[in-house]
């Protein structure tokens, strides 16, 4: 299995000096879950982005990551507000994998008990399954990719029916 971190609000920091929420440069936060658990699983940061700045061209580069992997598991960290896209796009190019997209409502700097729990949840699930497919890890729900959606209004992920 491999970890890969496109950033999201999962990685957000508090900048002190302007007072804004900030995507940083690193690992820190999803290398902080990690230490909590016996087994180590290889983590790679390859685009530190709010999902809203997130192009086509930073999609391709998650494919081309997993097209390269030996693995055939990943989990995704990804923004949630533009997460379903990146999940789309990978579920047309992948049927041969498992590919597990999740991310939080809040930072692990601000909330770590959500980012750890959805974390941990999509690491269970991804050793769990057996059917390939891509998948969206949210709020207490794991489903394929369009069978859940990010509520605006009330701030959390719905199962679609």
């Amino acid at each position: 299995m491999l970890i890969l971190n496109s950033g999201g609000t999962f990685n957000k920091k508090y900048n002190p000096l302007n007072g804004e929420l900030e995507i940083p440069y690193s690992n820190e936060a999803i290398e902080t879950i990690l230490k909590s658990m016996e087994f180590k699983y290889d983590l790679a940061g390859i685009i530190y982005k709010d999902s809203l700045d997130m192009t086509m061209d930073d999609r391709k580069v998650l494919a081309n990551v997993i097209m390269e992997s030996s693995d055939d598991t990943f989990v995704i960290v990804h923004g949630t507000d533009t997460m379903h896209l990146s999940a789309e796009f990978l579920a047309e190019i992948f049927d041969d994998r498992k590919i597990i997209f999740v991310g939080s409502m809040k930072p692990f700097e601000i909330d770590n008990i959500e980012a750890s729990l959805n974390l941990g949840m999509a690491i269970g699930f991804a050793k769990a399954v057996a059917q390939n497919g891509v998948y969206i890890c949210m709020s207490g729900y794991v489903e394929e990719w369009d069978k859940i959606h990010k509520n605006k209004k009330f701030g959390k992920f719905e199962v679609v029916l």
